[in-house]
């Protein structure tokens, strides 16, 4: 709470969809934990299900696609140097280090072999992109569903919301988790309504893959010809979370029955990954 706080206050002045911290309290007398307050926003997600003021229409979707692109390439545009966002992290290495410390995150939740994801770090590792684009702000979970907008005109973005994990360092980070989250089949969630590994972004109207980056490529003039390498990255680091909740399941650390089949849709993600990895030209 404190991080993302102190995250927020120095992101909203320069970009204000991220929404303004008010109090920060760190007495845990209070109730028991260190907390936060910021600003309201009005609007709603869309999460697990195409909400009715999206509904069946192909031109409403084309035209929030377009604004989740929009909105991912005015966050890059902030500048982080004179404003001192640079200080939030450390954007030389950044890459580098997202790859070994998810790897270790994996190693560390292991519950079993699986070839998959040790062929997948290996891959990673050996092609790690050069440090040549200007740093930016990297939200880390940037996806539809940390996305709120507005009631009256779904195409508007009211706020981004979801910014512990925001760091300074390769933009393409964030497309790469965008465009996962956006093409995820998620074949064993199909037996899960509330699974957030199904894409509700499958249907007529919504952007492709290659729309997606074409239209962020055209915006910001950055090179995406590598792309594979943060979709493959980005499959990965999913992967990893869910093991990791699949990890507290199996030791007893909660009894969520949600999280039983969590292996299945961790060796999935696995197989996606190295399967963009084995088909990518890099």
């Amino acid at each position: 709470m404190p991080r993302e706080y102190r995250l927020l206050s120095v992101i909203n002045p320069h970009f204000p969809l991220a929404p303004k911290p008010v109090l920060l309290c760190e007495d845990t007398s209070v109730i028991g934990v260190p907390f936060y307050l910021m600003e309201r926003r009005h609007g709603f997600i869309v999460r697990f299900r195409v909400p009715a003021q999206i509904g069946e229409q192909p031109e409403l979707r084309r035209r929030l696609s377009e604004t989740v692109v929009d909105t991912l390439v005015a966050l890059h545009a902030v500048e982080i140097q004179t404003t001192g966002i640079v200080n939030i992290g450390k954007p030389e290495g950044f890459v580098a280090r997202q790859v070994q410390g998810w790897a270790k995150r994996w190693q560390r939740s292991q519950t079993g072999e699986l070839s998959e994801m040790d062929q997948v770090i290996e891959w990673l590792v050996q092609r790690l992109p050069p440090e040549s684009a200007p740093a930016t702000i990297v939200h880390n979970d940037f996806k539809l569903d940390n996305i709120m907008l507005a009631e009256t005109d779904p195409a508007r973005v009211v706020a981004v919301l979801d910014w512990e994990m925001c760091s300074v360092g390769d933009p393409l980070i964030d497309v790469g988790l965008l465009l996962t989250y956006w093409t995820m089949q998620g074949r064993r969630a199909e037996h899960d309504p509330n699974s957030s590994l199904r894409a509700v972004t499958q249907g007529p109207g919504w952007l492709r893959r290659d729309e997606i980056i074409a239209r962020y490529q055209t915006q910001t003039g950055r090179d995406l010809s590598r792309i594979a390498f943060y979709e493959t990255f980005a499959r990965f680091k999913v992967a990893v979370i869910i093991q990791q909740i699949y990890f507290r399941y199996v030791q007893g650390q909660t009894r969520d029955q949600r999280f039983r089949n969590f292996d299945i849709l961790v060796r999935e993600l696995a197989q996606e990954a190295l399967q963009l990895a084995l088909q990518s030209k890099i």
